[in-house]
């Protein structure tokens, strides 16, 4: 991987966290629930702090992070996502973030691998487990508003 390819996935994955935090936001101001307008604001917030994270990581040159660049994971590959839009229905909504939420672990779990430093590993595995904590939430919140009659 050379450096240029290094700032793309960065770069990316920056988008991705404003792309995600941008949603939360919005769908935070259109909801009605306000446990709902609480846990996207919170959301919000998680991803700000990713971004910020992922901005420290771009701003080192790829040969001071430890990256095992003979293997190829084609992780920008997947870093693309639709644009998301917050006219929508909650549940329709919560769909979209917990598919976000999904991407987003997966990305951050393919990092991981592809790096070999070992504080690199734990930041990005990091990362993962709190993408992954976001999705669960967002699926009970889901299976919750989805399925009512299963209370």
């Amino acid at each position: 991987m050379d450096a240029e390819e290094y700032r793309s996935i960065i770069s990316n994955a920056i988008d991705r966290e404003i792309e995600a935090y941008t949603f939360y936001r919005t769908v935070r101001e259109k909801v009605r629930d306000e446990n709902l307008k609480n846990l996207f604001n919170e959301l919000a917030g998680e991803e700000s702090k990713h971004r910020k994270t992922l901005e420290g990581f771009l701003a080192k040159e790829p040969g001071e992070l430890g990256f095992n660049t003979k293997r190829d994971y084609k992780v920008a590959d997947i870093l693309e996502a639709p644009p998301l839009s917050a006219d929508l229905k909650p549940l329709d909504g919560l769909v979209i973030a917990i598919r976000k939420e999904l991407d987003a672990m997966q990305m951050y779990t393919q990092l991981a691998g592809l790096s070999v430093d070992p504080e690199q590993i734990e930041l990005f595995e990091s990362l993962a487990s709190m993408e992954r904590g976001h999705k669960a939430r967002l699926e009970d919140i889901y299976t919750n508003m989805a399925f009512p009659e299963a209370w």
